[in-house]
């Protein structure tokens, strides 16, 4: 049965019709140069979001113009627990409108003014979450090109908050071995490299390392009185720990940013390296709460899905529909089970987190993780993602409540007929992929219990009811 390689970002597209129809409008958060933030609150689940809006008239040329849809397009390929969610986008005559997941915790630029510095551990938490999905991103051919504190925002006001890096519009997919040459990137945290337009993707970690330097000590490894001057010092690639700020700081993290700052980016490390780093490897994690595991792994484990629909509706839920509580939970287990912080979990992980829950109780668990994989991974990259964890591991009940199968019955309804046509599983599932003509029909088939060619709203809950 040919399968379906099915993601969350495959139902981030263009929705029709009036932002106000989706979504309460709530107060302004922030205004920037291409636009504005607010607050909204979607109608169907109450979960609050924002929605930034850009002004068409604010983009004078294409490359502007592009810039928008890139960080569409780079937004949909990513999964991962530190980015900014991408929900969905709109457009009219006057705007376009991304709906991302709201965060109460602003901008990681404000705390680091109001706090001066950062302890070491404090630190090290944060530059984990940063690394992370620099090492994403890149094992995905994507490169940021502005990573500074104002790009990411806090997830709550916790101390301990999570990180989200936002504002994708410069991001660019990169092929291995053919350099960049467009100048991008803000005066502190800019790559030298970068400044003589000619790079690679290791100029993401270089602005790492000047965000890590910024951290932990308040001010910026290259400084100066007008941007100029910043610039000269960043080509020039000098630098130093000066006392008293730095008297007190470990080798380790030195060695870290000595590192990343290399001016050589045939000796600088990489992300995945850094994340490897003694000064990170120490960073502590959350412990794991056994009974809340134990019940996430049982979900995990008992996880069945033999309708393709099924696994595209599941899809559509955790990536449309699920709110940031509903998540909670999973992603404090997801981020202790990813050891290596690659913002996937591998086999060697799941078997690794199976032991530290379970102990020795499986005499098979290589099998018993085989079999989750062959399940959880739907979009078949042999590794489970952030939202396929969130997928298989969500109670059921509140997974597959009555409302969330009738918002999902609709969205795959786009003619709002009362039925799933073959034609309509095509214009939602097909939008980013190819596949053979028949297969939207067998999908149809798998679920037409009265053989009318559709599915109504009774096969379709009776189809997701019926889930292992």
């Amino acid at each position: 049965m040919e399968g379906l390689r099915i993601s969350g970002g495959d139902f981030v597209s263009e929705k029709r019709g009036k932002l106000r129809d989706t979504y309460r409008i709530g107060k302004k958060l922030g205004e920037g140069a291409f636009g504005s933030v607010r607050k909204i609150t979607h109608r169907s689940t109450g979960e609050i979001r924002a929605v930034k809006t850009i002004h068409k008239r604010n983009l004078r040329s294409e490359e502007e113009r592009q810039t928008f849809f890139n960080e569409v397009s780079v937004l949909r390929a990513i999964d991962h627990p530190n980015v900014l969610k991408l929900y969905e986008f709109y457009q009219d005559d006057k705007n376009y409108y991304l709906i991302t997941e709201f965060c109460t915790g602003g901008e990681l630029f404000d705390r680091i003014i109001n706090s001066g510095h950062f302890s070491e551990a404090l630190a090290a938490r944060y530059m984990k979450q940063i690394l992370s999905v620099v090492a994403y991103c890149h094992e995905r051919n994507i490169v940021h090109r502005d990573l500074k504190p104002e790009n990411f925002l806090l997830d709550s006001t916790e101390e301990d908050a999570n990180l989200k890096v936002i504002d994708f519009g410069t991001a660019q997919f990169f092929t291995h071995g053919l350099h960049m040459t467009q100048k991008f990137g803000t005066p502190y945290y800019i790559a030298p490299e970068v400044l003589r337009k000619n790079y690679d993707h290791l100029c993401d970690v270089w602005s790492a390392g000047v965000n890590m330097y910024i951290l932990l000590c308040g001010f910026p490894p290259f400084g100066g009185q007008t941007d100029e001057q910043i610039l000269k010092r960043v080509a020039a690639g000098r630098y130093s720990f000066p006392s008293p700020e730095w008297d007190s700081i470990s080798f380790e993290a030195k060695d870290l940013i000595s590192k990343m700052l290399n001016v050589d980016i045939s000796r600088r490390i990489s992300a995945a390296d850094a994340l490897m780093h003694p000064w990170l490897s120490n960073a502590s994690k959350a412990p794991i709460n056994t009974n809340t595991a134990k019940t996430l792994f049982q979900n995990l484990k008992t996880f069945r899905t033999e309708r393709r629909l099924q696994k595209a509706t599941l899809s559509y839920i955790i990536s449309q529909l699920s709110t940031k509580e509903d998540r909670l939970e999973m992603l404090e287990l997801f981020k202790s089970l990813d050891k290596d912080s690659s913002g996937t979990l591998n086999r060697a992980e799941l078997i690794e987190g199976f032991h530290m829950i379970y102990g020795d109780v499986y005499e098979d668990i290589q099998g018993e993780i085989g079999k989750i994989i062959a399940q959880v991974d739907v979009n078949q990259s042999g590794e489970i993602d952030y939202s396929e964890f969130v997928l298989a591991t969500m109670n059921r009940q509140k997974l597959l409540s009555r409302e969330k199968l009738e918002s999902a019955f609709k969205a795959f309804d786009v003619d709002n007929s009362g039925t799933i046509s073959a034609d309509e599983l095509k214009g939602i599932l097909g939008r980013y992929h190819t596949y053979e003509d028949h297969i939207w029909q067998d999908i149809i088939r798998e679920v037409d219990t009265n053989g009318d060619g559709v599915i109504d709203i009774r096969e379709f809950t009776e189809m997701m009811l019926k889930m292992g």
